[in-house]
């Protein structure tokens, strides 16, 4: 498994529009990708379980995948982060 700290850095937070990027990252590799906050785990290809997670502008989420393309997963989940999910 491997594991990276992101951090949500758009004003909004984890928002619609960037969750929706993100299940749609996540659906295009095989390993199982998760975000987690204060002991709450989402599923990244569940909409719903990533809204759930009420991540505001600053918050750090902890991003774990396992499985055979996780290294890649991982760089480009974390790309997303780091670019605001092109929502600014």
């Amino acid at each position: 498994m491997i594991t990276r700290l992101v951090t949500v850095q758009n004003p909004e937070g984890l928002h619609m529009r960037p969750a929706d990027k993100l299940v749609r990252a996540a659906s295009g590799y095989q390993c199982q990708i998760e975000l987690e906050r204060c002991g709450q785990v989402a599923d990244c290809r569940s909409m719903i379980g990533l809204l759930t997670l009420g991540a505001p502008q600053g918050t750090q989420l902890t991003l774990r995948a396992q499985g055979p393309d996780a290294d890649l997963a991982i760089e480009a989940i974390s790309r997303l982060f780091d670019s605001q999910f092109d929502d600014h």
